[in-house]
C-alpha cells in the first residue's frame, strides 16, 4: 500500500492524493490552487498516467478540494465519484460558477488555457457522481472483485464536509479532509470514530497559529456584536467580506443569534455575489442534513435580508446596514472588492474579517495597513488605491480545528503513521514536532510534491 501526493507544493491549494490499497486505487480530493492561473492551478495528474482509478472521493465543495474534479473525471471516466449529497449540490454550483470565472479570465487576463471544462461537460458528468450519506459503508474496487470499504463521516468544516475511512486487507486509513471538532453557528461539530487506525492523513491548516489565551466562540461573537453595534450607532455601515460557501451562512446564523439575544438591534443585512446561490442550496437542506437551525430557511425566514436574485457587480451603499459580500479575501473583480473601495474612506464605517486572508490578497493588505495608509485593491490598477480611514478588525471564526485539537485526535486514534497535508511548511512542522512528542514511535511525514510513501 502507498500514498502519493499529487499536489504541486507544501501549502494550501490543489489538494489531491493517490492511495493504492493493494491494487485498489483511490484519489482523495481533486482541487485547484487559488493563487495560480491556467494549467498550473491543477494537481499533477500526470502521475496518474497509465493507472486505472477505482474511485475519487471528494470531502467537500470548496474549490481547493473539488475544483479540478471535472478534469480528473475526463481523464479517468471509469472511476466512481463519491461525495455527500450536500457536497454534490454545493459543488456542482461552485463548479458552474468556476466556468464563468475562467471564461472571464480568458477574456480579461488572456489565460488561454481557460476554461478547463465547460458547462456542457459538467451537465454530462454530474449525474454520474454518486451521493453517499454519512456513516453508511460502500465498496470501491475493480472488475476482479478486489474491493475496499469506504465510509464518510461528518467533518464539521462546512455543510456536507466529510472525513473518509478506508479499510482493506485488515488495514484502516483515515483522511480527515478539512475538519472542525467544535460546533459552529450553523454546522455541527465533526463526528469521527475514535477507534485506532493504521494510517492517518491529517490536515494541518492552523498548525502555525495558536488560539488566543482564553478564547471562546461566545466571547468572540460578543466582540463582533460590539463592533457592529458601535459602527451602526455612529451612523456607519459594516462590511464583512465572506466566502460564498460556508462563511456567508455561518455569519447569517451568527447575526440571527445576536438579534434574537438582543446583542444587535434589528438590522438590514445585504448578501450578494455567489453567496445568494450558496445560501439557497443551504436552504434546500434545512430539514435534511446535520445542519444546526433545522428547518430555518435564510432566504425566507431571516428578518430583513436583502439578496439580489440576479447576479450583480454593483450594490448601493447605505448607512445602518450590514453587508456580507463575497469574496472573503476581496479578490480583484469580486463584489466585496468593489464595494470595500466605497466604504474604507469613511471613519464611521467598519470593515470586519471573519475568515482567512492571504497576506498577498487585497484583504491581507488592508489588515496589514495602519489607519491613514493607502492600500491597492488591484495590483494591476493604480487607480484602485484607497486610504483606509474606517475601523478594520479580524475575528477568529475559523472552520478549521486548532492545532492542539488535531494533536488530541491523533493521540486518540493512535496511528503508526501520520501524513500531514493541507498546510504550509511551518504549520506542518509544528504538528510533526508536537505529534512525535505526544506519540513516541509514530512515523510522521510531510510529503513533498509527487512523493510516494509506502506503508
Amino acid at each position: 500500500m502507498f500514498f502519493q501526493n499529487l499536489a504541486r507544493g507544501i501549502d494550501i491549494g490543489a489538494h489531491s492524493y493517490l492511495l493504492d490499497l493493494d491494487g485498489v486505487r483511490v484519489v482523495l480530493d481533486a482541487g485547484t490552487h487559488p493563487k495560480i492561473d491556467g494549467l498550473g492551478t491543477l494537481p499533477d495528474f500526470s502521475r496518474l498516467d497509465g493507472i486505472d482509478l477505482d474511485a475519487i472521493l471528494v470531502t467537500h465543495a470548496h474549490l481547493d478540494h473539488m475544483g479540478a474534479l471535472p478534469v480528473l473525471c475526463r481523464e479517468h471516466p471509469e472511476a466512481l465519484v463519491a461525495l455527500t449529497p450536500e457536497t454534490l449540490a454545493l459543488g456542482a454550483a461552485m463548479l458552474h460558477n468556476s466556468v464563468n470565472v475562467m471564461e472571464a479570465q480568458r477574456q480579461e487576463l488572456g489565460v488561454m488555457a481557460y476554461p478547463l471544462y465547460t458547462h456542457r461537460e459538467l451537465d454530462g458528468m454530474e449525474p454520474m457522481w454518486l451521493p453517499r450519506p454519512f456513516g453508511r459503508a460502500f465498496s470501491i474496487g475493480d472488475d476482479r472483485g478486489e474491493t475496499a470499504e469506504a465510509v464518510l463521516f461528518p467533518a464539521g468544516h462546512v455543510l456536507g464536509a466529510a472525513g473518509v475511512r478506508l479499510r482493506r486487507n485488515g488495514k484502516t486509513i483515515f483522511y480527515t479532509g478539512d475538519v472542525h471538532f467544535e460546533e459552529q453557528s450553523l454546522v455541527a461539530a465533526a463526528d469521527f470514530p475514535d477507534e485506532p487506525v493504521d494510517v492517518l492523513i491529517l490536515e494541518s491548516t492552523r498548525g502555525d497559529s495558536a488560539r488566543s489565551p482564553g478564547y471562546t466562540r461566545e466571547a468572540e461573537t460578543a466582540r463582533l456584536a460590539d463592533g457592529i453595534r458601535h459602527a451602526l450607532a455612529g451612523g456607519g455601515s459594516v462590511t464583512i467580506p465572506v466566502f460564498a460557501l460556508g462563511k456567508t451562512q455561518e455569519l447569517l446564523a451568527m447575526l440571527l443569534s445576536m438579534m434574537r439575544r438582543g446583542q444587535l438591534p434589528p438590522t438590514p443585512v445585504q448578501i450578494g455575489g455567489l453567496s445568494t446561490k450558496m445560501t439557497a442550496i443551504h436552504d434546500e437542506f434545512a430539514s435534511r442534513s446535520r445542519r444546526l437551525l433545522p428547518g430555518f430557511r435564510f432566504l425566507d425566514d431571516f428578518p430583513d435580508l436583502w439578496s439580489p436574485r440576479r447576479r450583480t457587480r454593483e450594490i448601493e451603499h447605505a448607512p445602518g446596514r450590514i453587508y456580507a459580500l463575497s469574496s472573503g479575501m476581496m479578490t480583484e473583480n469580486t463584489l466585496s472588492n468593489g464595494f470595500a473601495r466605497k466604504v474604507v474612506g469613511d471613519p464611521r464605517n467598519a470593515l470586519f474579517f471573519i475568515g482567512y486572508a492571504d497576506p498577498d490578497s487585497p484583504a491581507g493588505r488592508v489588515l496589514a495597513a495602519k489607519p491613514g495608509d493607502k492600500v491597492s485593491f488591484d495590483a494591476r490598477d493604480p487607480d484602485s488605491a484607497r486610504t483606509i480611514r474606517c475601523e478594520v478588525d479580524k475575528f477568529d471564526f475559523s472552520g478549521h480545528a486548532p492545532r492542539e485539537q488535531l494533536v488530541e485526535f491523533a493521540v486518540k486514534v493512535r496511528p503508526s503513521r501520520i501524513i500531514l497535508v493541507h498546510g504550509d511548511e511551518a504549520a506542518r512542522q509544528w504538528l510533526k514536532t508536537a505529534i512525535e512528542s505526544a506519540l513516541p514511535g509514530c512515523q510522521v511525514a510531510i510529503p513533498e510534491a509527487g512523493e510516494r510513501i509506502d506503508f
